[in-house]
């Protein structure tokens, strides 16, 4: 199991990216500490040709500010979201990262399915640079899987897993949180944990929020970008977003 550790680490921070994520932000310039999307493209090769899921989408976030990810089913959310999390590389266009990113939350691609839960902890506890103890406490009190931690990740159901996932991301101290569809997991007890975690402790943390929820968006998102067809549009007003999002 540590020759497996040892060895993805010895591949090099070029594959991180794709693996779990951006882990540290790109070096700030003059844009300073900000998330910025540049004309992002995404395109696919199927056998009925290319098909553009995101086409020319712009916009940026601010520390503290939170936007929705507005659309139909389709209309690109969950690509961009992974594309801004470094999971999937563009076809065109640029992303600045001036503040730490999680990866999308929900998102179980960067755990290695053959280690257990424990030697999954201690792997992006190296990546990230976070104390390994802490983070293990902070996972362990959070998603309740007791003993499971020992087991490998591939025996877990989906909700252990998912409880594994959301635990990791919020042991580790991001500035921005990159949240897709599934912003709790589990029981009402387990829910009300994740919704306190998320929105009261860290209030002060950067967000885009991709969710149908439009209780949550009003409460706590500042803009919404409405995705329709790839093409996006920014509004400051979410009222005005959410309106404009049910009648496409």
């Amino acid at each position: 199991m540590r020759e497996l550790v040892t060895n993805l680490l010895a591949k090099g921070e070029q594959m991180l990216p794709r693996f779990i994520g951006d882990p540290m932000p790109r070096q700030a310039t003059d844009k300073g500490k900000r998330i910025e999307i540049i004309d992002i493209v995404m395109e696919f090769h199927t056998q009925i040709g290319v098909r553009r899921v995101v086409d020319g989408v712009s916009f940026s976030i601010e520390p503290g500010e939170k936007i929705a990810v507005l659309g139909r089913n389709g209309a690109g959310k969950s690509t961009l979201v992974k594309i801004i999390g470094g999971v999937l590389p563009p076809t065109s266009g640029e992303i600045y990262r001036g503040m730490s990113m999680s990866w999308p939350i929900a998102f179980s691609g960067g755990f290695e399915a053959g280690m257990s839960g424990l030697d999954n902890i201690r792997f992006l506890s190296r990546i990230y640079d976070v104390p390994f103890d802490r983070t293990l406490k902070l996972v362990d009190d959070f998603a309740e899987l007791g003993r499971n931690l020992f087991l490998p990740v591939k025996t877990y159901s989906s909700g252990m897993r998912a409880r594994l996932v959301f635990a990791l991301t919020l042991a580790i101290d991001f500035d921005c949180f990159l949240i897709d569809e599934v912003i709790a997991v589990g029981d009402h007890h387990f829910h009300k944990k994740c919704h306190d975690e998320l929105f009261v402790k860290r209030r002060n943390c950067a967000m885009i929020l991709v969710s149908h929820d439009a209780n949550i968006i009003k409460e706590y998102c500042n803009k919404a970008l409405v995705l329709k067809n790839g093409r996006g549009r920014v509004f400051d007003d979410v009222n005005l977003a959410l309106d404009i999002y049910h009648s496409v």
